[in-house]
């Protein structure tokens, strides 16, 4: 009997960087999308800008200050438009693309390969990123530059830092989202219940500090809480959780350690247990 041949590890990020530009090449056929995905966060976090000067006449940005720890409202809510686009596209992307692999019938055929479904999302993950953080750039500066800010304050690299280590439990936590679209068959239905948690979770709009103490705590455990709140820290100095960047950076790269293990072990448990139980064909 032939020995059956693994794929290597360069034949597995050449699949998965494979992935990465055909979605690369496909999405911009489409520039219309990445516009909206810029102008989206800008009208996102216009809106509580705008109320609060309406409503707060001249003490908008005092009372703001006195909350937050910011006057400067407008990169406040920007950061918390941007971020939260940039974790619920990383979710909407990875399902979508699961999804749509059921529905095609193309995931049995990714089965029946050397390359695992896991190396492809990978691929899928590098491009969302890339999409992401391009999108989510320009609209932070289109917005400072729109409502008169400097979108160049505070401590840039420090900003990116929390971003980059930000991202890999991210998307290990998207995985988890994976293995349940892979179960229930369903991903619009579960990313629209999903927005809204996260949105209320991370404090888009408004300091985790003001939660009740059992939700703050629930908050405390996603990731994207302490990444938003770092590059608010980073930018405008409102406060580290701990007090001091390096720990709090210290959070998340423990969260790095710890999500990505955990969603690689559930999205590999789930899957046999689909391949096993439920058959091919079935999605």
């Amino acid at each position: 009997m032939a020995a059956v041949l693994r794929p290597s590890l360069a034949h597995k990020l050449s699949a998965a960087l494979a992935e990465t530009r055909l979605r690369l090449l496909n999405i911009s056929r489409y520039p219309g999308q990445l516009a909206m995905e810029i102008i989206i966060p800008i009208v996102f976090a216009s809106m509580p800008m705008l109320l609060g000067r309406a409503s707060g006449g001249g003490a908008a940005a005092e009372n703001f200050a006195a909350n937050t720890g910011t006057a400067n409202y407008v990169a406040y809510l920007l950061i918390g438009s941007n971020v939260f686009t940039l974790v619920s596209n990383a979710f909407w992307h990875v399902a979508y693309w699961l999804r749509f692999e059921q529905e095609t019938g193309t995931l049995e055929s990714v089965y029946l390969t050397p390359t695992s479904s896991l190396t492809l999302v990978t691929g899928v993950a590098l491009y969302s990123a890339a999409r992401g953080l391009v999108a989510a750039g320009l609209a932070y500066i289109v917005g400072c530059l729109i409502f008169q800010v400097n979108p160049l304050q505070g401590d840039v690299l420090l900003a990116l830092a929390f971003i980059g280590a930000g991202l890999v439990p991210l998307y290990g936590l998207t995985l988890l989202f994976g293995a349940l679209v892979l179960k229930v068959k369903e991903s619009n239905a579960l990313i629209g219940l999903m927005q809204w948690v996260v949105s209320f979770l991370m404090g888009i709009f408004f300091p985790v500090a003001v939660l009740p103490p059992l939700v703050r705590l629930v908050a405390l455990l996603f990731p994207p809480t302490w990444m938003t709140n770092g590059v608010r820290s980073a930018l405008l100095g409102v406060g580290f959780f701990f007090g001091e960047w390096y720990l709090d950076l210290a959070v998340l790269w423990v969260f790095m350690l710890f999500a990505p293990l955990f969603g690689f072990w559930v999205f590999n448990r789930v899957e046999r247990n689909v391949k096993r139980n439920e058959g091919m064909g079935q999605f």
